[in-house]
């Protein structure tokens, strides 16, 4: 859980330092369409990534004595 929680924190601060470059009306780090679809993918894939992992090792772990 702890990558996901970094991997959402990222795109978070990713996303707000987008936002206020465009508040300040500068083209130049504007968040387009695209840096949110970017942004909405990877956290799927962290999360799927994680839930997949999360359930790896507590199958794994079941199996010790």
């Amino acid at each position: 859980m702890h990558i996901i929680w970094m991997t959402a924190s990222y795109l978070v601060g990713l996303a707000r330092q987008r936002v206020r470059a465009l508040a300040n009306s500068s083209d130049a780090g504007a968040l387009s369409l695209e840096w949110i679809v970017i942004a909405v993918v990877l956290f799927i894939a962290a999360t799927a990534a994680g839930v997949v992992f999360s359930n790896a090792v507590s199958s794994e772990s079941a199996k010790l004595p």
